[in-house]
């Protein structure tokens, strides 16, 4: 029974944000307000899908194996009302204190590149924006008063969104 409540708290957090992000704004996007700079046939068509989908899958891969990290290691999920309990500083943490968002962000920029679409490319750094403000004034406040040194070293060490060259050993 614990093993299903994780699990329906991990679908909702991910139904909530990021299918929302990377689905349903984008959908609305295209359809809802035709704002598309499609790819005129041809080879350039064929390569943009090819690259928007090896994006697309890249920032799939690199998201689930942070969703991975936040249940197995930090015992929570990615929403900020069911955070996890512990830090999580392995794997792509390593590199980049964001990585999910990192991996959302390549998603989004598969979508843009796979359909052509400038206007997704706009959503993309809107995103980014959004997030960029949304650490700085709660994210990052809210994990050092809940991890304390452990964190201020970590964010000292690891960037936001550029991964370092070499892994963090902390």
């Amino acid at each position: 029974m614990k093993a299903v409540l994780m699990l329906l708290r991990h679908l909702f957090a991910i139904v909530v944000l990021p299918l929302v992000m990377t689905i349903v704004i984008p959908r609305w996007i295209i359809r809802g307000y035709g704002l598309v700079t499609e790819w005129s046939s041809g080879p350039a068509s064929m390569l943009g899908q090819i690259a928007g989908g090896i994006c697309f899958l890249a920032g799939l891969s690199l998201f689930l194996w942070c969703l991975y990290l936040f249940a197995a290691r930090g015992k929570g999920t990615l929403a900020p009302w069911d955070p996890p309990k512990h830090l999580v500083v392995t794997g792509p943490y390593r590199y980049v204190r964001n990585p999910m968002i990192s991996g959302v962000l390549m998603i989004i920029a598969g979508e843009a590149v796979f359909h052509g679409s400038a206007s997704l490319g706009v959503w993309m750094l809107t995103f980014l924006l959004l997030n960029q403000i949304y650490f700085r004034i709660f994210e990052e406040p809210n994990l050092e008063s809940r991890f304390g040194e452990e964190y201020q070293v970590y964010k000292s060490q690891v960037p936001r969104w550029v991964p370092r060259a070499t892994p963090w050993r902390g």
